[in-house]
C-alpha cells in the first residue's frame, strides 16, 4: 500500500510540470491505474489529482482532456464523494459537454464526461445538485440534438439525464430547455435500439411533471408513444415498457385529458398496453395495469369499447 501511495503522490506531482510530456505521460499512468486498480482510486484522489484533472479539461489538447476525462471517470465509480465534493469539478465537466462540437474537443472526452455524471447521479442526493447547473442539462440535450455526435456521445448523454430526471424537481428545468423535442425526435428518427430504448426511458421521467403536458402535446407525443406501443412498428419490450411508464406520468399528471387521447389512439394501443400488463417484467406489469386504470374513464369501460373481455381480468388486478 504505501508504494501505491508514493506512486500516486509521483504521478499527481507531474501534473503540475511545465515539460508536456511529463505532464502526458502522468495522465497516461494514472488513467491506466485507476482504471486496472480500484484500490489506487481513493489512494489517487487523497493525492490531490482531481483538481488538476478538472483543469485539464479546460485545455486545448484533446489527447490530455481524453486521459484527464477517464482517469475521473474511473474515481468516480470508488470516490464519488471526493469528485463532487472538488470545486470547480461540475464546472469542468460542463466546459468539456459544452464544446462538444469544437475541433479541439476529444469526442471520448465528452463521452466520459457525461458518463462521470452519470455515475455521479447514483447517489440521490446529488441529483438536485447536478441538475441545478442548468448549463449541463443545456450541453446533455444539445448533445443528443446535435446529428453530428456520435453514437456513444449520445448514449451517455442520455444515460447522464435520465439520472437528472429521477429528481422530480429537475423535470421541469429539462422540459424548458428543450429535452422534450430533443428526446421524441431521436425516437422518431433514429433506428439504433440502444438508443431508443434510453431515450424513452429518460421520456417516461421527464412526462412526470406538469409542464410536460404542453411540451408533449407540441411533438404529437401521446401518437409518437402509441406508436411505440402498436406491435405493427416492432419495437423492443424495453422501449414499450417505457412508453407505458411514460403515458402512466403524463395521465397522472394531465389528467383526464391525456387519458382520453390514449383513447383515441384505439385499440392497437391498448392491446399494446395490456401485453405490458401481461407479459411486461415486474415493474412493467404494474405500470401497465395502473395504464388501464387511468384510461378506463367515462360511461364506457375500454372492454366494452374494444369488445375484449380479457381487458376486464387486468383491470381486476392490484397494481
Amino acid at each position: 500500500m504505501e508504494v501505491k501511495i508514493r506512486t500516486a503522490r509521483s504521478l499527481v506531482s507531474k501534473l503540475s510540470s511545465v515539460s508536456e510530456q511529463t505532464r502526458s505521460e502522468a495522465l497516461k499512468e494514472l488513467r491506466l491505474i485507476t482504471k486496472h486498480d480500484a484500490d489506487s482510486r481513493p489512494i489517487v484522489a487523497d493525492a490531490g489529482a482531481i483538481p488538476y484533472l478538472a483543469e485539464t479539461l479546460f485545455g486545448a489538447s484533446p489527447g490530455f482532456q481524453d486521459d484527464a476525462a477517464a482517469t475521473l471517470l474511473n474515481i468516480s465509480i470508488s470516490c464519488r464523494h471526493s469528485l463532487i465534493s472538488t470545486r470547480g469539478l461540475l464546472d469542468a465537466l460542463s466546459h468539456a459537454l459544452r464544446h462538444h462540437s469544437s475541433p479541439t474537443s476529444s469526442a471520448t472526452a465528452v463521452q466520459s464526461s457525461a458518463a462521470t455524471l452519470h455515475s455521479l447521479l447514483v447517489v440521490e442526493d446529488y441529483r438536485p445538485i447536478i441538475g441545478a447547473k442548468r448549463d449541463i442539462v443545456y450541453s446533455l440535450i444539445d448533445i443528443i440534438k446535435s446529428p453530428k455526435s456520435p453514437p456513444r456521445s449520445v448514449k451517455d448523454a442520455l444515460k447522464a439525464l435520465f439520472g437528472i430526471a429521477l429528481y422530480p424537481l429537475n423535470r421541469a428545468s429539462m422540459v424548458e430547455l428543450g429535452a422534450v423535442p430533443a428526446l421524441f425526435t431521436l425516437v422518431v428518427n433514429d433506428g439504433r435500439l440502444g438508443i431508443v430504448e434510453d431515450a424513452t426511458a429518460v421520456i417516461a421521467q421527464v412526462a412526470g411533471c406538469e409542464e410536460s403536458e404542453e411540451a408533449f402535446r407540441k411533438v404529437a407525443g401521446v401518437r409518437v408513444l402509441a406508436d411505440i406501443l402498436d406491435f405493427s412498428t416492432g419495437s423492443s419490450l424495453r422501449s414499450r415498457e417505457n412508453a407505458v411508464s411514460a403515458l402512466l406520468n403524463l395521465a397522472r399528471c394531465a389528467g383526464e385529458r391525456a387519458a382520453a387521447e390514449v383513447r383515441e389512439e384505439g385499440l392497437g394501443v391498448v392491446d399494446g398496453i395490456a401485453d405490458v400488463a401481461e407479459n411486461g417484467g415486474p415493474k412493467g406489469k404494474s405500470k401497465g395495469v395502473a395504464l388501464l386504470k387511468v384510461i378506463d374513464g367515462g360511461n364506457k369501460s375500454i372492454s366494452s369499447i374494444f369488445r375484449d373481455p380479457r381487458f376486464d381480468s387486468l383491470l381486476r388486478q392490484s397494481c
